[in-house]
């Protein structure tokens, strides 16, 4: 027993002894002579990394600061963007502040710059067919701006302009270093841009935008500056005052640890940075009266009012050349494509498909289209690219008689189209749409190449040989696909025809 204890001293002994020889060498191979830290950080790999962070120096500071004096809603989680309520028709005021360090954009110290305040949507959808939004608001509030500048209450601001076209906007001269404040009011709710479905649905939020330009070298205020928004929803009077509150009991009923996902409200809306809104410089300088500036995602965007011969989508106007057929075909051109949405009376989408070609606006899907232009204009813009053309109300084909066959009263055997003699008989298609008798009378003229100030009056030959009169209620009652020979005759005053349909 002792012997077997004694083998185990001796072997523990030689394996610690084993164990600190592999140790001794390490110290030897990687001590401070053969690597330094210094050395290591001083490669390529380590300098590339440490050359992309940004310095403290290199963090971009800007210049002003806006400031809504308006508190934030309580229920925003931690992340997210903070949401203001405001009150419709209710002056708010932004601060606009200097923010500028020692010796930053020293060419505007002591001069005017120019901002311009805008209400917009935040909702990229409703971004995309803001000008239809607007108008349709515009239609419903005749005379009414979406946005107003309280100017008795405001302070440091000057030469205030609107723009009749931009009721969404309003621009102002300011001195950076004097005391300024723009008190706002907004007229639209957002619940006036929400589908009505079964009442009760959420407003849309907007967003309010600032813009600030320095004056250019030909004087106008066109050298952008420092741009910054932030999201509202607007009530209608006292509206949102009760919605803060309601937000504030839900949040005084969580719990601790869920109060901590959320943000704190704020006294104050800072405004945050953001880009330039696209079509700022060309906002309020455009001296044409003609095109007036739309509201969309993209810069300088100018939509024209369709003129009295594009007023439907079946007759379409002279004035701009055809660029292919009614139909956009695959091989045209970018060129041709904007000639042929300007043409199809979708001239304020021309900048949004600024870089379609007719094969790539013509594989959008129906659901593409409707997302990017709108229900209305998408299902329109569809149909325009499929060629459906709207199916007349009622159809009438007619015949010129000619005056030696006297006897034409039945033209047609068995309907063939031709008479006993085997002459053959041409008719007008004439497609109606308003089921008037002016507007028989209108397409009778164009079909038969007679001056319409010449046609005195349209009769249908009745029973005995009768004439009566062609009303708008005898047209309604036509069939479809009647047919009928047309003669003129004298009218009793020698000035004029008469048209008889027979």
């Amino acid at each position: 027993m002792a012997w077997v204890l004694k083998m185990d001293e001796v072997i523990e002994s030689g394996l610690a002894h084993d164990f600190d020889a592999s140790l001794s060498g390490i110290g030897q191979e990687l001590g401070a002579g053969a690597y330094s830290m210094s050395d290591v950080l001083a490669l390529p790999i380590f300098k590339q990394e440490d050359s992309d962070l940004p310095s403290d120096n290199e963090t971009k500071h800007p210049p002003f600061q806006y400031v809504m004096c308006t508190a934030t809603s309580p229920a925003v989680k931690l992340h997210d963007e903070t949401l203001t309520y405001l009150n419709q028709g209710q002056s708010y005021e932004i601060r606009l502040l200097d923010n500028r360090k020692m010796g930053d954009l020293p060419e505007i110290t002591g001069k005017l710059v120019k901002s311009i305040i805008r209400v917009v949507f935040h909702d990229r959808r409703l971004q995309y067919t803001e000008h239809q939004q607007l108008e349709g608001w515009k239609w419903n509030r005749p005379g009414d701006r979406l946005l107003d500048l309280d100017i008795p209450m405001s302070v440091g601001v000057i030469d205030i302009k609107t723009n009749a076209s931009q009721l969404n906007a309003v621009e102002f001269l300011w001195d950076p270093g004097k005391r300024t404040s723009a008190f706002i009011q907004v007229h639209c709710i957002s619940t006036e841009f929400t589908p009505r479905k079964h009442g009760g649905e959420k407003g849309v939020p907007f967003r309010i935008q600032v813009d600030t330009f320095k004056q250019a070298e030909n004087g106008e205020y066109t050298d952008h500056l420092h741009s910054a928004s932030c999201q509202i929803k607007v009530f209608k009077p006292k509206g949102a005052d009760r919605k803060q509150k309601t937000d504030r009991e839900k949040m005084e009923k969580r719990t601790p640890h869920e109060k901590e996902k959320y943000q704190p409200s704020y006294d104050t809306t800072i405004l945050t940075e953001c880009s330039p809104w696209p079509d700022t410089p060309s906002a309020f300088v455009s001296s044409s009266p003609s095109p007036t500036p739309a509201f969309t995602s993209t810069p300088h965007t100018t939509y024209s009012v369709p003129d009295s011969n594009s007023s439907s989508p079946n007759h379409q106007g002279d004035g701009i050349p055809q660029v292919s057929g009614e139909q956009l075909h695959p091989a045209a051109t970018i060129q041709e494509t904007q000639k042929w949405l300007v043409k199809h009376r979708f001239s304020s989408y021309t900048r949004l498909f600024s870089n379609f070609s007719g094969a790539d606006l013509l594989k959008l899907t129906k659901e593409d289209l409707v997302q990017i232009c709108g229900l209305a204009d998408g299902i329109r813009l569809y149909n325009a690219l499929k060629s459906r053309s709207v199916r007349p109300r009622l159809t009438i084909y007619v015949c010129q008689e000619q005056l030696g066959n006297v006897q034409l009263e039945q033209p047609q055997d068995s309907g063939s189209g031709e008479n006993r003699n085997g002459a053959i008989f041409v008719y007008h298609a004439i497609y109606l749409e308003e089921m008037a008798a002016s507007e028989v009378t209108h397409k009778l003229a164009l079909a038969f190449n007679i001056p319409l100030h010449q046609i005195n009056q349209v009769y249908r030959q009745g029973p005995t040989g009768i004439h009566i009169l062609v009303s708008d209620q005898m047209v309604q009652n036509f069939e479809d696909e009647s047919c009928f020979l047309v003669t003129t005759i004298k009218a009793e005053n020698g000035e004029g025809f008469h048209i008889i349909l027979k």
